[in-house]
């Protein structure tokens, strides 16, 4: 018996139930940790690092396999779940990204089912038998997705089809990366003159804020927005031009500004062209925000700066302040922002966390509810979600439907697709505002699954990870108000 027939039947028959076999996987593999490597040859030690990496990738074609099962049937509901993602996620914390990774790699590997029951071959057919050989794993995988996304829709199956299984076989060679620059020069070989390239590829995003609260963008321009976007920068960017640090350099465009004075200001910059193009999208935007004040009443809250801090955070100017959008704000600068803008301040104490300022840019009863919704909630309170204040929903709860008043008391912030998610049935939500217990005045939400006991009433912590259970963000209301009624009239009062 050769090595390949050694590899592909175990002396030991094994089990057919995949249940019991990832028992024994795991039994397996705690054993294997427990082992120890120092009786193992050179020879040895390199052969086990071959074959676990090997048991890795194949994990990675069975990874895709149960979870096709688990999307075709849509068994993440069973545990409160509305999509694969959120449960990828949140249910067994990968997060988002490793999320995003997963489900790339069983798109394209995964043998899903079609609409009238048959099992439809993977969308990367080549690579999905490489998965299953071993010898590639999942970072290969989602490398010639990318290069394959990025083929143009004018070019023929076949040729498309046999790009795949180019890429396939480099990549049994390869690392991830060494796909990656195959890939390239595959595309530069499919379209060397770029005639049938379109559009689909392009973006503009700001990307998560580090530790210092800074922003990346990355973005993918049309050679028509590069061109327009460079016009713009030349102007607004020049060098003297719109200079925080400098009360006498011009604002706006460099053609309208007095020459000599433009002439001068630049003698004193110090910049780099990064920070002038910086500093340019600021006077762009405060130009913009300039010429909307003047001509739009618009007062909804995704068109303003509205930021909830602690007056604490506000007297000392330190701290970090949450906006709308989800930025994160040092009071420092919110006080810089303030002194131009007129935002929208729900202000808390540091103590009890009861509302002590709302300022409205006018009195609408469902504006005054959204402002404090945000001061309450800051996002979308459905467990694991980081939907931030300015992509949700004022959520009913009882439902509008079943009576619900419009009343802050029966509200809460949910995105939209959380949402469309609260109801009666199995895989349901069900929603209540929190009376008592650390979590006092916060919107709580559990799966309507009465055979899960274990699924409890949960709170979102992602908008308030600052906070210890104990600190808020509210008071608890008075004790035998069932519904905290008098609680959130204190707020809103206040």
């Amino acid at each position: 018996m050769d090595a390949d027939q050694t590899e592909a039947e175990p002396s030991t028959a094994l089990p057919t139930d995949p249940a019991t076999l990832v028992a024994m996987i795991e039994g397996a593999t705690v054993a294997l940790a427990a082992a120890r490597f120092t009786a193992a040859t050179e020879e040895q030690l390199l052969e086990i690092a071959e074959v676990l990496e090997r048991v890795h990738r194949r994990l990675d074609a069975v990874d895709a396999a149960l979870l096709v099962e688990v999307s075709d049937r849509g068994a993440y509901r069973k545990d409160g779940y509305l999509s694969l993602h959120q449960y990828l996620s949140s249910g067994l914390r990968l997060g988002d990204g490793e999320a995003r990774r997963r489900r790339t790699s069983v798109a394209a590997i995964g043998r899903f089912t079609g609409l009238q029951g048959q099992t439809l071959p993977p969308a990367r057919l080549a690579t999905a038998d490489a998965v299953t050989d071993g010898v590639i794993g999942a970072a290969h995988v989602r490398e010639i997705d990318a290069i394959m996304d990025r083929i143009p829709a004018a070019v023929d199956p076949l040729t498309r089809e046999q790009a795949e299984a180019q890429l396939a076989a480099v990549a049994r060679e390869l690392t991830p990366d060494g796909v990656r620059a195959a890939g390239i020069r595959l595309l530069a070989h499919l379209d060397p003159d770029g005639s049938l390239t379109d559009e689909r590829d392009r973006k503009f995003a700001l990307m998560p804020q580090d530790r210092r609260l800074m922003s990346k963008v990355t973005a993918s321009l049309t050679p028509a927005l590069r061109a327009r976007f460079e016009l713009l920068l030349g102007s607004w960017a020049a060098p003297g031009m719109n200079n925080p640090a400098d009360p006498e350099s011009p604002r706006g465009a460099c053609e309208v500004a007095d020459p000599a004075a433009v002439a001068a200001a630049a003698e004193r910059d110090d910049r780099t062209a990064g920070q002038r193009g910086h500093d340019a999208l600021v006077a762009l935007l405060d130009a913009e925000r300039a010429l909307t004040a003047a001509t739009t009443g618009n007062g909804r809250l995704s068109s303003q700066i509205v930021v909830t801090v602690t007056d604490k955070e506000l007297r000392e100017h330190a701290g970090v302040a949450l906006t709308a959008t989800g930025t994160r704000l040092p009071v420092a600068e919110l006080i810089e922002v303030a002194a131009d803008a007129t935002p929208h301040l729900a202000v808390f104490s540091h103590h009890t966390g009861q509302a002590l300022y709302l300022g409205r840019g006018r009195r609408l009863a469902s504006k005054a509810q959204r402002l404090m919704l945000f001061a309450r909630d800051r996002g979308c309170t459905a467990p694991g979600c980081a939907a931030p204040f300015s992509r949700t929903q004022a959520h009913h709860f009882p439902d509008y439907a079943d009576g619900g008043p419009t009343d802050v008391d029966h509200l809460g912030a949910a995105c939209g697709r959380h949402n469309r998610s609260v109801g009666k049935a199995l895989g349901d939500w069900e929603t209540m505002l929190l009376i008592d217990g650390p979590h006092a005045g916060r919107i709580a939400w559990r799966p309507v699954a009465a055979r899960y006991p274990r699924k409890g009433w949960r709170v979102n912590q992602i908008h308030h990870a600052e906070l210890l259970p104990d600190q808020g963000p509210h008071a608890p209301p008075a004790p035998g108000d069932s519904r905290g009624e008098a609680y959130l009239a204190r707020l809103i009062a206040a």
